[in-house]
């Protein structure tokens, strides 16, 4: 069990994992930190929170476990307030979905003492936000990815683990780089892909017309476009070299179904329709 959590940004992701982790008696006191007082007290409230502070330094005294739940373009400056409260036992990992730029921020900050420095990332979430929207079963049978560094400690890199396995979640762990490079395909192009899509829409002069007519295509597929902006925003700025990558990749895919559908090639587009749909029935069977 873990005796006193901190948690940065008491949100979605923050505020299920408090509530995941009370849910299997998995942790003693939940401490929440953030600027927004009404936030916090709502967290409190709801019982995702058993206090609140708003000196960050007070909120992560004598904590067992710190958890960053925050957009990653904030990591480093939270690392740089938390420092100085820290003790030799504190274990601190994040939730943020660009693995390089929090760990580059935790080195600006601890140099090579990251020993007790374990980063993480949550594979589930939906577009809401806030605290109002966090559950206790947000991670049962999702995936968490660990990438721990070389020198981080066994023992706090087990204490992560186990906190994550509390909540319902299955756990695995890879590099940093790894990390980086399948969640731009698998999470952060899709993302891009609805935010562009809506926003093209919304801009044509019948687009009143437009998402009136839109099916349950469409909101399916744009559903995540409703997402934190600002989260997006920062995961696009810190994983860029991945993404744009794979914005890539896709742009000439795309260019090569395009012409296909200009030229009228029959074969082509079937070929390309069947291996999709063979593929994402495949996906679906194993998640």
């Amino acid at each position: 069990m873990i005796n006193r959590l901190s948690i940065i940004g008491v949100g979605l992701i923050g505020g299920s994992l408090a509530r995941a982790l009370k849910k299997a008696n998995a942790v003693g006191q939940v401490v929440g930190y953030g600027r927004n007082i009404e936030h916090l007290q709502k967290a409190l409230e709801l019982g995702v929170v058993d206090k609140y502070e708003t000196d960050i330094a007070v909120a992560v005294r004598d904590a067992d476990v710190i958890v960053l739940a925050v957009p990653v373009g904030k990591t480093l400056e939270v690392l740089q307030s938390i420092k100085p409260y820290l003790n030799s036992k504190t274990i601190i990992t994040d939730v943020g979905s660009s693995k390089g730029a929090v760990v580059k921020a935790a080195r600006e900050v601890f140099g090579d003492a990251l020993e007790n420095f374990v980063p993480g990332h949550p594979i589930a979430g939906t577009e809401k936000s806030g605290v109002e929207a966090s559950f206790a079963e947000l991670f049962e049978n999702r995936r968490v990815v660990l990438t721990p560094l070389d020198n981080t400690n066994e023992a706090a890199l087990k204490i992560i683990r186990r906190m994550w396995q509390d909540t319902g979640a299955l756990v695995e762990q890879t590099s940093v780089e790894h990390h980086d490079d399948v969640l731009a395909a698998t999470s952060h192009l899709p993302h891009m892909l609805a935010f562009e899509l809506v926003d093209a829409l919304a801009t044509m002069d019948d687009k009143i017309e437009i998402f009136r007519y839109a099916a349950g295509g469409f909101r399916d597929f744009t559903r995540i476009a409703s997402s934190d902006p600002q989260m997006w925003h920062d995961i696009c700025v810190t994983n860029e070299k991945s993404i744009v990558a794979m914005l890539d990749l896709f742009m000439a895919d795309l260019e090569r179904l395009r012409d296909a559908i200009k030229a009228g090639d029959s074969d082509y587009l079937l070929q390309v329709f069947t291996r999709a749909k063979k593929a994402r029935d495949q996906f679906s069977m194993e998640s």
